[in-house]
């Protein structure tokens, strides 16, 4: 009987709004995307509400409850208004109906939603990011929603913690639940943190190195060089810019700075212990001491060649002077 009346649309009162209450909302945060700032949530919500035309009579039939296929009824929408993405289905083909009018349905709704969280301490960042659930509501019909109690439910996923989420009442038809979120710090600590520091304690200890034979300076060269791939392999992990950029890009930048300037200074320290001093031209010590050389023995313009002739019979010695 309840399936033949096709009440697919709004219950229609003197008014022309109906109250939606939602007893128990259960929120759950799947996934936290740090580098877009984007938060992937499962609400699941208890919807009840009245409509006096799926009412019957129990002396005619003696029921005081039955269920009757989703599709069948209108059920009310819910909405997350500050979604990028969200899909909504039942959590099953049924809902229940009462004899005095009262429905009872449940649904689920997975949401994305644009969560500009303040990452300026990550990753020792915390903040809250707001779900807005809304029902339609035009000026003078629709659904009016009273929200009771909002639940967590396995708050723990990834490198964020779901510490707390509570109901924030203002806003009228539109209710806000506030997800308390913070960074599980131990895996971003060793995986961004760790290395950058055992690099830079790497590179101070390398002063125990000799200078001579240029082990030192390949060293560094290479701390410079893992250092860059470890930030280029990086790059699609840390977080995006939020309302202040994280700092530990700063951090980083500090940290590349030190090693290119440590391996600078070895170069020049080098170039002092061999040679005995900073000479920036294009022309070794050694090439000048031997060009000086030159120079002294090219002030006497006079070359002397001697040839000493055999002795023969009846001859003398010649010698032979060339002057130039």
């Amino acid at each position: 009987m309840l399936i033949k009346k096709e009440l697919k649309s709004q219950p229609q009162y003197e008014n022309c709004s109906v109250i939606i209450e939602i007893p128990l909302l259960e929120y759950q945060t799947l996934a936290v995307d740090t580098k877009n700032l984007r938060l992937v949530s499962r609400l699941q919500a208890i919807l009840q509400w009245r409509d006096p035309e799926m009412s019957w009579n129990t002396s005619l039939y003696q029921y005081e409850e039955v269920s009757v296929p989703v599709d069948s009824v209108w059920t009310p929408e819910l909405h997350v208004t500050n979604a990028i993405t969200i899909t909504t289905q039942p959590s099953s083909k049924d809902l229940e109906v009462l004899s005095d009018g009262r429905m009872r349905h449940e649904i689920i709704l997975n949401t994305e939603v644009n969560c500009e969280v303040n990452l300026f301490n990550y990753p020792f960042a915390a903040d809250a990011c707001p779900v807005a659930i809304h029902i339609w509501n035009s000026k003078k019909c629709g659904g009016e929603m009273r929200l009771d109690e909002v639940k967590m439910k396995d708050g723990a996923h990834g490198d964020w913690q779901t510490e707390d989420v509570h109901l924030d009442q203002k806003g009228g038809n539109k209710k806000f639940i506030l997800v308390e979120l913070r960074i599980r710090q131990n895996n971003p600590f060793i995986t961004l943190m760790l290395p950058s520091i055992l690099i830079i304690m790497a590179d101070v200890v390398s002063v125990a190195l000799p200078l001579e034979g240029g082990e030192r300076n390949s060293f560094k060269v290479t701390l410079v060089l893992s250092f860059t791939m470890f930030l280029i392999i990086l790059n699609g992990e840390l977080p995006g810019d939020s309302q202040c950029s994280p700092v530990i890009r700063i951090h980083f930048c500090v940290c590349l700075i030190t090693l290119v300037f440590s391996m600078l200074v070895s170069m020049v320290l080098t170039r002092v212990a061999k040679e005995g001093g900073i000479i920036f031209c294009c022309f070794s010590k050694r090439f000048q001491k031997e060009n000086a050389g030159m120079k002294d023995e090219g002030k006497n313009n006079t070359l002397y060649l001697y040839s000493t002739l055999p002795k023969q019979k009846n001859c003398c010695t010649y010698n032979i002077k060339l002057e130039i």
